[in-house]
């Protein structure tokens, strides 16, 4: 899951959409209640590869956003939205969930109630694989970290296969 809209995250995302099953959330959608985070639950739970469910926009879509609705409160409906998914996702089986995005991460991360992080190896520079429990391995990247193919090393590693 990507809330990140740094120029960074975006190549990210543009490129592992190239590749894999992406859905672009769209931040006026969730805002204003017109998509639920159980939809992007269910879409992730049943793809297949390695799916992506991302809101990095361009900044100047992020500006209007803001306008619109007001900075604090799209940020907090997106990164709300993204714990919510999460947590479903969880609850429903996942055993890995990768997030790009400082303010996403911390939403997943407080979603998950997760006392403590076991730190592993190194997906790229300043990303760690994380251990959450027996059953449950994340990778939380803030916007500007990690090179263009992060989201595919990032499961490989989480997956065991690195």
């Amino acid at each position: 899951m990507s809330g990140s809209c740094s120029a960074t995250t975006r190549a990210q995302v543009a490129r592992h959409a190239a590749h894999h099953p992406a859905r672009e959330i769209i931040a006026a959608d969730v805002i204003e209640g017109r998509l639920a985070p159980r939809e992007i639950a269910d879409w992730l739970l049943a793809a297949q590869g390695i799916p992506l469910a991302y809101s990095s926009a361009d900044p100047r879509d992020v500006a209007t956003v803001q306008k619109l609705y007001g900075s604090a409160a799209s940020s907090r409906a997106l990164e709300g939205f993204f714990a919510q998914v999460a947590r479903l996702c969880v609850e429903a089986g996942a055993t890995r969930i990768i997030t790009a995005g400082g303010e996403t991460s911390g939403a997943v991360v407080e979603a998950l109630a997760l006392g403590s992080l076991e730190i592993g190896p190194e997906i790229d520079p300043g990303i760690p694989a994380l251990r959450a429990r027996p059953d449950l391995v994340i990778a939380l990247k803030s916007g500007n970290f990690g090179a263009e193919d992060f989201f595919e090393k990032a499961d490989k590693l989480l997956a065991g296969d690195a």
